[in-house]
């Protein structure tokens, strides 16, 4: 294991971000030798324009729809500080501890690309803060994805100069007590810190890690369906999918192929004429489940990319002795991808949840209703399929795109925005939501199982089963199912399930 993560701009991974966001691994960060002297050229350069009295937007003058007003030398000082406290205008609930960490990662290293005329020993003050847990206390909502996520990002750096909150109490008194000096900001570093699109990059980081787990126990869930509804194998045939190769849907297929290859359930119709083909919430779960897994491979692909780059405006080019505007904060790179996972998560919840109603429903399944074997008197998983409906329902809405909203900000100086933000802030909730729905069909779906006893399900299933059964025992008789969900939905999130074949 590394014994510390060291940052250069360059060589930073999603599974780092998750490490040091959900502090997985708790190792210090650190800047490498070639960052700090790449942050020293760039800041030199800055210094040396603010002496020359040469005009550089953000630098000597004032910021959007006020880029045209020039600010003397002595007050580039107080402009930056500025900024900072105008600019921190979120409202709502704040951000979890975790999102909050990826994002001082991701802007630390962004910063240490030496783009932004930063001074090492504030960029160096951010990444202290992140190595003491010292997590900012940042609003939510506020952000339109461009000129990046400038209000969350404005919350950090409030903290970092001492005059926000850490975890509700007095940042400059967390700091103080961990050694961290405030940072009394100079020319530039107000704007190199809150111009990048790290909110919506850590939310993405994130998604995208718990996604890639959920997709692999969407496979685990439809097996273990299929199984319970005694369904065929035949569409999961690597000969048909050959014909089509889509890699998520190949490895799907083969995946699922293996799952059921041993089952006891699956042979004792094998040769059974009952059942020419299934419903396509079975037979088409390669095509489905593929889908999404090839859409998170395409925005895993992009947020690498993202959070290596530099984002902020205007970045200094030391060896040009030049500065460029432009718009490297813009959020649509990653607004797109952003939209496309809640839609491939939204799709992973959709099928599940139709597995489900095959699972209750004695007309479609063939199973006891509701999975009870004492119907009636007692209600079973009816409700619990109520409760997916209402989900998939809901992740539905949410999937709707925000990458193609804009409103104009900044006296119109600002006339796109991507919407990046609301884009990651709707992705967090179809997620959660689609491990809901995987969780309920996984409850029920071990009910199917038990209830065809004493046959069995193949040994990697049997797994599964064991390890659901080891926090919901089987429901003979009617119980508080919520407690039945969420002891799943615990499971989920802790990766307890094993979902590798």
């Amino acid at each position: 294991m590394a014994q510390q993560l060291v940052l250069d701009g360059v060589h930073l991974t999603i599974d780092d971000v998750v490490a040091v966001g959900m502090r997985e691994t708790v190792i210090p960060v650190v800047l490498s030798d070639q960052a700090l002297k790449e942050v020293s050229k760039s800041r030199d350069a800055v210094e040396r324009w603010i002496a020359e009295g040469r005009v550089v937007y953000g630098l000597t003058t004032g910021f959007g729809e006020f880029a045209n007003v020039v600010i003397p030398a002595d007050q580039v000082a107080e402009l930056q500080v500025n900024l900072i406290r105008s600019h921190s205008a979120g409202v709502g609930d704040l951000l979890p501890a975790e999102i909050v960490r990826a994002m001082m990662l991701l802007r630390a290293n962004s910063l240490s690309r030496g783009y932004s005329g930063i001074r090492p020993e504030t960029l160096e003050a951010l990444v202290a803060m992140l190595n003491a847990d010292l997590v900012p206390d940042i609003p939510s909502q506020g952000s339109v994805g461009s000129s990046g996520d400038l209000a969350p990002l404005a919350h950090l750096a409030l903290a970092l100069i001492g005059e926000g909150t850490i975890g509700g109490a007095d940042a400059a008194a967390a700091l103080t007590a961990h050694a961290i000096r405030p940072v009394k900001l100079a020319a530039k570093e107000g704007l190199a810190l809150i111009n990048g699109t790290q909110m919506m990059a850590a939310i993405a980081c994130l998604c995208i890690a718990k996604l890639e787990y959920l997709a692999e126990l969407a496979d685990v869930a439809g097996a273990l369906s299929a199984d319970a509804l005694r369904s065929t194998d035949n569409a999961f045939d690597a000969r048909l999918h050959a014909l089509r190769p889509h890699p998520g849907q190949q490895l799907v297929a083969s995946r699922l192929c293996a799952l059921l290859s041993d089952s006891e359930i699956r042979e004792s119709h094998r040769h059974s004429n009952h059942k020419v083909q299934d419903a396509y919430s079975i037979r088409c779960m390669p095509q489905v489940h593929g889908a999404s897994r090839d859409a998170i491979a395409y925005a895993r692909g992009v947020v690498e990319r993202e959070i290596n780059s530099v984002t902020d405006n205007p970045l200094i080019f030391a060896d040009d002795d030049t500065a460029i505007e432009g718009g490297n904060f813009h959020g649509q790179p990653l607004a797109i991808p952003l939209d496309t996972l809640a839609i491939a998560a939204a799709e992973l919840a959709n099928i599940s949840e139709r597995r489900t109603e095959r699972l209750v429903n004695h007309t479609l399944g063939g199973l006891p209703r509701f999975l009870t074997p004492n119907g009636g008197l007692h209600s079973g998983m009816m409700i619990a399929q109520y409760t997916a409906a209402a989900l998939v329902s809901e992740n539905k809405v949410l999937a709707h795109p925000a990458s193609v909203d804009s409103i104009p900000t900044s006296a119109n100086q600002e006339d796109h925005n991507s919407m990046g933000s609301i884009a990651a802030r709707k992705l967090l909730q179809v997620v959660n939501n689609a491990q809901y729905v995987i969780a309920i069909e996984l409850l029920c779906a071990a009910q199917g199982i038990d209830l065809l006893a004493p046959l069995k399900t193949g040994r990697f299933l049997c797994g599964v089963q064991e390890t659901i059964r080891s926090v919901v025992p089987f429901a003979a008789a009617d119980r508080v199912i919520s407690s039945d969900i969420e002891a799943v939905y615990s499971l989920i999130q802790r990766r307890s399930i094993q979902v590798n074949v």
